[in-house]
């Protein structure tokens, strides 16, 4: 009978879900560093070792393809956000994302080895509700402070306020 004594050959996990667990995993052993490197990630995939051997897309998922303040090329994902120092953090709600990306945000759990089922608990229970104080550098409204000062360097604020009130009923009291 064709078939009989053959292995059970084990599904692989999407290239973009074992990224992802690569960077989940250094984020729960590393609780103090905010982001890490893609060679850092890269290593930490090939330590797991949830496939046989790591594809070669594994490391194009980490800086690229994962990435949701990226343009899409062509994978929408949003599951890394990548700081300005060109490290990585697992993506949160509320992150500014590229407009071309819609994708999903973690593995479906169901495409998981239950093993890591944890992890995607801890994303959503613990990692995703962190409150995270906004950087200036990213915030945009911060962003724009001082921004027109020029306009106002040899303005008198009393004077200029004193302008403006002295027509607010309509006559002109200039000069009185």
């Amino acid at each position: 009978m064709a078939g009989t004594g053959t292995a059970k050959k084990e599904k692989l996990i999407l290239v973009a879900d074992e990224a992802w667990l690569g960077l989940a995993l250094l984020h729960c052993e590393h609780l103090e560093q905010e982001s890490f490197t893609a060679k850092e990630i890269l290593g930490r995939v090939r330590l797991e070792h949830v496939n046989p051997e790591v594809r070669p897309g594994v490391q194009y998922h980490i800086y690229l393809h994962n990435v949701a303040n990226l343009r899409a090329n062509p994978a929408g994902y949003r599951m890394f956000f990548r700081l300005e120092d060109d490290t990585y953090r697992l993506f949160r709600p509320g992150d500014s994302t590229h407009p071309s990306r819609k994708g999903k945000t973690k593995p479906d759990r169901r495409e998981l080895p239950s093993k890591y089922h944890y992890l995607l608990d801890w994303y959503e229970n613990e990692y995703c509700s962190r409150k995270v104080p906004a950087r200036e550098d990213e915030d945009r409204i911060l962003g724009m402070r001082g921004v027109g000062k020029e306009l106002w360097a040899d303005t008198n604020s009393d004077e200029y306020v004193r302008d403006l009130r002295s027509n607010w009923y309509g006559n002109d009291r200039v000069g009185n």
